[in-house]
């Protein structure tokens, strides 16, 4: 094996291309496509990753990933951007990919630093979300000697990635790249790994660009089957009270467009899960805003009184259904996804669609056209006058806290208000995460980033961060929780120093709100581990901690205040702000379906239940 540091003519491994021309001497002419180049294995890597369209790579160096950091550091094309811990890298590379439909890449050594990417990976995992992360190796000779930093990591993520791969051979970088980032991103997307041993990026190779792609059986299927679109589009045109349940594979479909389009044609009402805000406009007449668990009271009881739920890029998932047996018990399931496994997965399908969504829908318009030509108009208004008495009775809204303090859900409706639908805006997981849902307009898919079937605490910050390498001249706000923000706060100084002023509204009720406002319904109120200190003793001031790591930070804890303080956030674009907006204990998160109960269950408050039985349609 010949290294990289023992060959004389390729100066500190960096390829010839980086190279100064001696004085007098002509520039060689880039060879032409196709031609082998010899190179290192991390040469090869970097070139790959440049032939592919990558922009930035978040990631820390280590021993095994070393090799590929020096040839990174001759490329034009890929920034680097240095994050304070692995997680924050993969929740970057998830936040960029979701704001711009693009492969999030993130970077990291083995062991620990690998490890350190299984959360992220997960995460994008459930939320399909396509990211690619490259892990360094222990040498080939040590693998399964338990070697120093050694992991398994293609067999701990093996569960929680589409796809990964062990390179044994440093020739075979440039097809493992390119069929990682040809996985992550078609079909229904998701998280791809690519781990290196040591030896192999630092061995000799020949990079040859484009490589052969060896993908045997994978064949996403994207055209629709036409009897079955036809047979949807009978049902939609001849139900009376039909459902569009939308998903987050709309927007990875970028199928917005034609979803108005196919809602306007029919006059159907639409839902659209956490996952989906944004796909639908919420100022559209036609919106019924979220389904499940803490979604609207119209959009639940519209799904549950149903006779058709027509199911786009959705997974019926427990937050939205429910108790399962008692979920649209009288509906007829039009069920249209990218991915076979999840049709019937969990609720059987009568009408199965397997496709790429806009494909779908784009020939759903088509259909229903011909239905409609024939058969006339669906007659929905009866199903619109009980949605409106619904929406009429079961409003969205909250109550101030009685002891005066400033109103959590105020606070993010007034942020939605005055920072616009033009912003991108990520949240963590838990009651700000569902009252960023709730009380924030989104009108424009790619919007609303957060993490929905993993719910994982710490995402704000880090996918903020990678929204805002996407697009640096929107507005990126992170709602996130007191717990939340203590989790990944630290990539707020890689925001500081890498240039990403991103605004952090930090919804400080001083405790675990989700878990508090649980323990208040089901036990008792024996608030059991929950208190955070972030009131009571300020700890950690969080104007202190944004100010320690180069940010400005801003406190309010008085509505008179909150516009002026949001205004203030919005005028300082040279560094990230931080503001500690410090609400009420014991704000609750309206409606709510408690986990194990079925939908007809919904609580619009506590204590209060609508009476769906006196319904009728």
């Amino acid at each position: 094996m010949t290294s990289a540091t023992s060959r004389p003519s390729s100066r500190a491994g960096h390829p010839p291309a980086a190279r100064e021309a001696r004085p007098g001497s002509r520039p060689k002419p880039a060879p032409p496509v196709g031609t082998p180049v010899r190179v290192t294995g991390a040469q090869s890597l970097v070139r790959s990753l440049e032939a592919v369209g990558v922009e930035v790579v978040f990631g820390i160096p280590g021993g095994t990933i070393l090799p590929a950091y020096d040839p990174l550091l001759d490329s034009t094309k890929v920034r680097h951007v240095l994050v304070r811990h692995e997680q924050g890298a993969g929740h970057a590379a998830t936040g960029y990919a979701q704001a711009t439909g693009k492969v999030g890449v993130c970077m990291a050594t083995s062991g620990p630093g690998a490890t350190n990417l299984v959360t992220p990976l997960a995460d994008a995992n459930m939320d399909s979300v396509p990211v690619v992360a490259i892990t360094g190796q222990q040498s080939r000779a040590l693998i399964g000697t338990d070697a120093f930093q050694e992991a398994d990591i293609c067999g701990i993520t093996m569960p929680i990635t589409k796809h990964n791969f062990l390179v044994t051979d440093p020739a075979d970088i440039p097809a493992a790249i390119a069929e990682a980032f040809h996985l992550a991103s078609t079909g229904r997307p998701g998280p791809v790994l690519v781990d290196i041993p040591k030896d192999v990026l630092q061995e000799l190779t020949s990079f040859t660009w484009p490589p052969e792609m060896r993908l045997p059986g994978y064949r996403p299927t994207l055209r629709p089957h036409g009897k079955q679109v036809r047979e949807a589009a009978r049902l939609m045109t001849s139900s009376r009270r039909p459902v569009l349940y939308v998903g987050g594979g709309v927007i990875k479909a970028r199928a917005s467009e034609e979803l108005k389009q196919l809602a306007e044609l029919t006059g159907i009402p639409v839902v659209t899960t956490l996952m989906a805000r944004g796909a639908f406009p919420d100022s559209h007449g036609q919106h019924l805003g979220m389904p499940g668990m803490h979604g609207t009271v119209a959009a639940v009881a519209a799904m549950q009184r149903a006779d058709l739920l027509v199911a786009l890029g959705a997974r019926f998932d427990d937050r939205v259904t429910g108790q399962l047996g008692s979920f649209a018990p009288d509906a007829t399931i039009v069920h249209a996804d990218i991915d076979p496994a999840e049709i019937s997965k969990n609720r059987k399908a009568d009408v199965p669609i397997v496709g790429d969504c806009r494909e779908i829908i784009n020939e759903l318009i088509a259909a229903v056209r011909v239905e409609v030509e024939g058969a006339g108009e669906p007659e929905l208004d009866a199903w619109w006058t009980q949605i409106e008495a619904w929406r009429d009775t079961y409003p969205a809204g909250y109550d101030w806290p009685t002891d005066g303090s400033l109103s959590p859900q105020y606070v993010i409706e007034r942020i939605g208000e005055l920072v616009g639908p033009d912003a991108l805006y990520t949240a963590g997981v838990g009651q700000h995460q569902m009252w960023a849902a709730q009380f924030i307009s989104y009108e424009k898919p790619g919007t609303w980033i957060n993490s929905g079937g993993l719910g994982t605490m710490g995402f704000a910050v880090p996918a903020a961060m990678g929204a805002k390498f996407a697009f640096p001249d929107k507005q990126v706000w992170a709602i996130d929780g007191d717990g939340c923000f203590q989790m990944t706060n630290q990539e707020l100084a890689t925001c500081a120093i890498e240039g990403a002023p991103i605004k952090v509204a930090v919804i400080n009720n001083g405790n675990l709100g989700m878990v508090r406002q649980w323990q208040n319904l089901f036990y008792s109120g024996r608030y059991s581990s929950t208190d955070l200190g972030t009131h009571a003793h300020r700890i950690p001031d969080f104007v202190l901690l944004a100010e320690s790591m180069g940010c400005a930070g801003l406190r309010c804890d008085s509505k008179d205040d909150v516009d002026d303080i949001i205004k203030k956030a919005m005028d300082i674009n040279d560094r990230p702000v931080v503001i500690d907006f410090v609400v009420g204990a014991d704000a609750q998160v309206w409606p709510m379906v408690a986990a194990g109960t079925g939908n007809d269950e919904i609580m619009a408050a506590r204590g209060i239940r609508p009476l769906f039985e006196d319904d009728e349609v």
